[in-house]
């Protein structure tokens, strides 16, 4: 071959080369009109915040490495946020959403364009509005496609849907809160369970409003679940049919089958189901997981799987799913997700910890003059209820604004106890005039012990970091050992995930490399629990150099 014939080879490799990643590195729009529409389900109709007119909301589809641009427009009465959860969004928060602290909101009549970049990421996300409640409308799914010519580590499924849990309320959801504020009190719980916005058959005014997907025999399906719920822990499981798990919050995962799994809100798992029963008609069905004894919304929601050519007058049968309170079967359940750690798809725990933290959960009463009985339930991390900012937190870091947030959130508790065990009277928390955030060193490592107390009562708590994955090194049931428990710690393959439970009365440790600059919200899923305080905010320190800091913000980035 000679030179010239080398020349045109490698220009050639070169091009192609280039029209490849030309043609992987597409720029995926969307439109989103943020607008009330009339509603109606369980025999009540009603007008609800919706994008695009739809409930739930649209599906983002977008395959690794493409650019993400969603143009948000506010046509509703509320201020509107949107966070695209579990999106890393690499020094860019600017896109994350949460309201007031990597945004002011977009307020009615106004637009902002999320513009992100989707990096080392495949699987099934969610979006969902970040402010107030307005989550309970406003949702939906994010499907990641891996790179062209890059194979799931699985079968490849024949077809693929997805299934949205959330519930549904009669009334309004907002003068709901509004309700509960004045009282002091958790609000009235939703009143039903839904799949992809349908309570189902066991629900009035329901034969329209079921969720139906048709199966051929023989034939292997991925379904994608994601708990959009704005405080129940789910179980979901299919009459007949076994799951196989591949995938955590947009993570592969070592497969292993299951008759249920348990997803908790803000979580995502994809399964693979083989169509291999009797050709009929089968429920799948959510309900609630609560071992903690507190009042929940315990209605179950049905959808349908329908093999092709069966008649709807096919009479479905019930799965068994676990019972309410089953610690057991979640405890297991959550035991055998481990992550693929494939040389592809590698498990790069960080074995080496920078800086340790211990964060207690509590739940309080704080004197409320404004409320009907003068006090209001409360929660805290480290005994602090988080104070909301009045501008975004990202923008007073990044612009070095003062008086906005104090970085002394502490490491841990100002005072050790026995967190499970003992019973309290003093159900008081902290709250500062300024929100209090904990700065992290850029790159550094990270272990955060979460470690549920007997304040006020134990319970479970979804726990959600943004900007980030974590890797879930252990868990346990009472007071968290340090010198005992990480002995235990699994630092071969622990899940990676982006939301967390940490169990009734117990504790979990997550491990992460504070990599992505920037303000991170972390806080509990449960929306309830969210708006009583129990949230906190890493600002991560700058790298480096430029494209290791956080960059400038959009020239349309929403004014408080």
């Amino acid at each position: 071959m000679g030179r010239r014939d080398v020349f045109v080879w490698n220009f050639g490799v070169f091009f192609l080369c280039f029209l490849l990643g030309f043609v992987q590195a597409a720029v995926k729009t969307y439109n989103f009109d943020v607008q009330v529409k009339n509603i109606s389900r369980l025999c009540h109709a009603k007008p609800m915040v919706t994008v695009n007119g739809m409930y739930p909301g649209p599906t983002i589809y977008v395959r690794e490495g493409d650019r993400l641009r969603i143009n948000v427009t506010n046509h509703a009465q509320y201020n509107m946020s949107i966070h695209w959860h579990g999106l890393k969004q690499y020094s860019n928060g600017w896109a994350d959403g949460p309201a007031y602290i990597t945004q002011c909101p977009v307020q009615t009549g106004q637009s902002y364009t999320y513009d992100m970049n989707v990096t080392e990421q495949r699987g099934t996300l969610w979006w969902h509005a970040h402010i107030f409640w307005l989550r309970a409308t406003v949702y939906g799914a994010i499907v990641i496609m891996p790179k062209l010519g890059v194979p799931y580590p699985f079968p490849q499924p024949n077809s693929e849907f997805n299934l949205i849990l959330g519930e549904w309320w009669n009334d309004d959801v907002e003068e709901i809160v509004k309700q509960g504020r004045k009282l002091g009190l958790p609000p009235q719980m939703s009143d039903a369970h839904t799949i992809n916005g349908k309570p189902g058959p066991l629900f009035p005014c329901s034969e329209k409003h079921t969720y139906a997907i048709e199966f051929e025999q023989g034939k292997t399906y991925l379904l994608r679940i994601i708990n959009a719920a704005l405080n129940d822990e789910l179980f979901f499981a299919i009459s007949g049919h076994s799951m196989t798990v591949v995938e955590i919050d947009a993570v592969y995962t070592k497969p292993f089958s299951t008759e249920s799994i348990l997803i908790a809100p803000g979580q995502t798992t994809n399964v693979l189901v083989r169509a291999n029963q009797a050709a009929g008609r089968y429920f799948m069905a959510a309900r609630a997981f609560m071992d903690a004894g507190l009042p929940i919304d315990n209605r179950t929601a049905i959808a349908i799987l329908q093999y092709k050519g069966i008649p709807n007058t096919v009479i479905p049968s019930l799965p068994q799913l676990p019972a309410l309170n089953d610690s057991s079967s979640a405890l297991t359940y959550n035991a055998k997700l481990k992550s693929l750690n494939s040389p592809s798809f590698p498990c790069n725990v960080p074995l080496k910890v920078d800086r340790h933290l211990f964060y207690t959960i509590g739940l309080g009463v704080n004197p409320c003059p404004t409320c009907l009985n003068g006090t209001q339930l409360t929660a805290s991390l480290n005994n602090i209820t988080f104070v909301m900012p009045q501008v975004g937190l990202l923008q007073a870091h990044f612009s070095s604004l003062k008086g906005v947030f104090t970085t002394d959130f502490p490491d841990r508790p100002p005072t050790p106890f026995n967190y499970t065990g003992a019973t309290f009277t003093n159900l008081q928390t902290t709250l500062s005039k300024l929100p209090r955030v904990s700065k992290i060193a850029f790159n550094s490592t990270v272990e955060l012990v979460l470690q549920d107390t007997n304040l006020l009562s134990v319970e479970s708590h979804p726990f959600h970091l943004h900007g980030y994955n974590f890797f879930v090194v252990g868990t346990g049931i009472g007071n968290f050992d340090p010198k005992k428990d990480p002995a235990k710690y699994n630092l071969v393959d622990p899940p990676e995930r982006n939301t967390v439970g940490v169990p009734t009365g117990g504790w979990t440790a997550i491990r992460f490399r504070a990599d992505n600059p920037g303000v991170w919200f972390m806080h509990c899923h449960l929306e309830l629990h969210t708006g009583w305080g129990l949230k906190m905010a890493f600002v991560v320190e700058d790298g480096p150099d430029k494209d290791h800091a956080v960059r400038p913000p959009p020239k349309d980035l929403p004014q408080c």
